[in-house]
């Protein structure tokens, strides 16, 4: 008898248990959803020339809990590179860490080379910031001469992707029209882990760099005006050195 009514209240407890969890995970998962409908991105484009800052800017209403992670997906075109040098002395310097897909080879040109992806972790000292901002340094790489006499090139740079996680929300089957897709968990890439992408309201043009290029209509006129000088200097040196031979 005892042993039965034991056995009934382990039951009931478990219960308990189990539909405490289940309100709580559906309270974050409410709280994940208005910040999908609420959440925006807007980009900027700081300094002048081959070194330029890609300004982005995350607005999320409700305040953010320390629960809830945010994950920025840039897909940069051949055009630029990110330092990954560079990043590593801004670690101590700024809140939020990045992992790039593949190795940055700093020297190729932009022709020999192919575009990479970038993950962004924001990592505000206030988890409940509604407002996340973040500064990624970006280069532009040299280009092919033009053979029609331009002197600039453009390489756009597409919109971050936002994607949202909660780590108390396990039911991400309910977010439409937002698609969940696999992303790694930390800047660690140690796994990979469930995010739902935002569908954002109103979708934003691409920004446009502008990054100046020879003129591939002169190399001719460059390399023969470079060899008569050397051929000028050659015999200037050769004579020079006849007659101070015979003094």
């Amino acid at each position: 008898m005892n042993f039965i009514l034991l056995s009934v209240l382990t039951w009931l407890a478990t219960c308990h248990c189990s539909n405490e969890r289940g309100e709580k995970n559906g309270d974050h998962c409410d709280l994940l959803k208005q910040w999908l409908e609420s959440a925006s991105v807007s980009v900027e484009i700081g300094k002048q020339g081959f070194h330029r800052e890609v300004i982005i800017t995350v607005e999320l209403s409700p305040a953010v809990l320390s629960s809830a992670r945010v994950l920025l997906v840039n897909r940069w075109p051949r055009g630029v590179f990110i330092d990954p040098y560079q990043l590593a002395s801004l670690r101590d310097q700024s809140d939020w860490q990045t992992l790039l897909d593949s190795a940055i080879d700093l020297e190729a040109p932009a022709h020999k080379t192919s575009g990479f992806v970038s993950y962004v972790f924001p990592t505000p000292d206030d988890p409940t910031r509604r407002r996340l901002k973040v500064t990624i340094p970006v280069h532009g790489r040299y280009h092919e001469p033009s053979s029609v006499g331009e002197t600039f090139t453009s390489v756009f740079i597409q919109p971050p992707e936002l994607l949202l996680r909660d780590d108390k929300c396990l039911q991400l089957n309910n977010f439409e029209p937002h698609t969940v897709v696999d992303a790694p968990c930390t800047a660690n890439n140690s796994s990979t882990c469930p995010w739902v992408k935002i569908q954002q309201h109103q979708r934003h043009s691409p920004i446009g760099l502008q990054f100046p290029v020879g003129d591939g209509s002169l190399v001719i006129p460059v390399c023969g005006g470079t060899l008569l000088v050397t051929m000028i200097c050659c015999v200037v040196l050769s004579k020079y050195m006849w007659n101070h031979q015979f003094i």
